[in-house]
């Protein structure tokens, strides 16, 4: 066969990858362990008769979610091994993203954190019925239960991510106007005009995984948070900078010190005010923050 010629199951899944991609990183938070995914689908997918695969989306995204579950059984145990919160690893990601309102908002690290407090079979389902509009049927067979089953679970996860979501639907653009106020804030190191953008329950949750400083547990409260701010982020030796991003599809803040990547920081805006504060600094999980990572709906 010659080189430039590429054979019908592997076009088939390259033509797919961005999608099985998204539906894996949205269950998992990872996309080290997305890409984990990935590799375990394709070995099983070439080793499908395309002869008797009525729909290829279908099959390839029940073989990504089954690969999933599987995996998160995995990160369950590392989780509890995790020194410190767990957040999920952000992805710098392309323009078109951020103008996906509801691509975005389902990527957002704020959601992504509720959907935590699923369990893996709630996270699937919500993912696939919410995020990407499958079928209950082709749900069902991708996680062996039910049509029905499958629809009184999708119920359940609605109404519980439903009830932890902010109160108001927040624009991107309010969400810029807050991190341009938070980064003048840093910039300045006045403690009013963080508070000021900082909601009265505010919660700051630090990811350093143990190999950077990071709080061990959620800090809560507009004091204790912009305390904490100022002084860490606002007292560390060195220059410390803030430059605008886009990160799962949401405005963001890249955060370097004397130069070098420090970490990314990332808002849950409730109204006009700060309700949440994610600073992810672990190393291992800013790989995905330099260079752009195509996500999509695959509608």
């Amino acid at each position: 066969m010659p080189d430039h010629v590429v054979d019908p199951a592997t076009a088939s899944f390259l033509s797919y990858r961005n999608l099985l991609f998204t539906v894996a990183y949205e269950m998992l938070g990872s996309a080290a362990d997305a890409e984990d995914v990935l590799q375990e689908t394709w070995l099983r997918w070439i080793d499908v008769d395309l002869s008797q695969v009525r729909d290829e989306r279908a099959y390839l995204v029940r073989i990504v979610t089954r690969q999933s579950l599987n995996r998160m059984r995995t990160m369950k145990r590392r989780r509890e091994a995790y020194v410190g919160p767990w957040l999920p690893e952000p992805l710098l990601t392309t323009p078109d993203i951020a103008e996906d309102v509801e691509l975005a908002d389902s990527m957002s690290i704020a959601l992504m954190l509720v959907l935590e407090t699923l369990s893996p079979t709630e996270r699937a389902v919500f993912v696939l019925r919410e995020v990407f509009a499958v079928d209950y049927d082709d749900i069902a067979a991708a996680i062996g239960r039910t049509t029905t089953a499958v629809r009184q679970i999708a119920h359940r996860a609605r109404r519980h991510v439903d009830a932890r979501r902010p109160r108001q639907t927040v624009s991107a653009g309010q969400t810029r106007a807050a991190l341009k106020s938070l980064q003048s804030a840093i910039e300045t190191g006045d403690p009013q005009s963080l508070l000021d953008v900082l909601a009265p329950g505010v919660v700051l949750v630090g990811d350093g995984g143990g190999v950077k400083h990071a709080t061990l547990r959620p800090v809560t409260g507009a004091d204790k948070v912009a305390r904490m701010f100022l002084g860490g982020l606002g007292k560390v030796p060195g220059t410390l900078t803030t430059h605008p991003i886009t990160i799962n599809g949401n405005p963001a803040l890249l955060v370097r010190l004397d130069g070098e990547l420090d970490g990314v920081l990332t808002v849950r805006v409730d109204g006009s005010l700060i309700d949440g504060l994610y600073y992810v600094r672990n190393p291992g999980k800013l790989t995905h923050v330099t260079t752009e990572t195509p996500l999509t709906l695959g509608r």
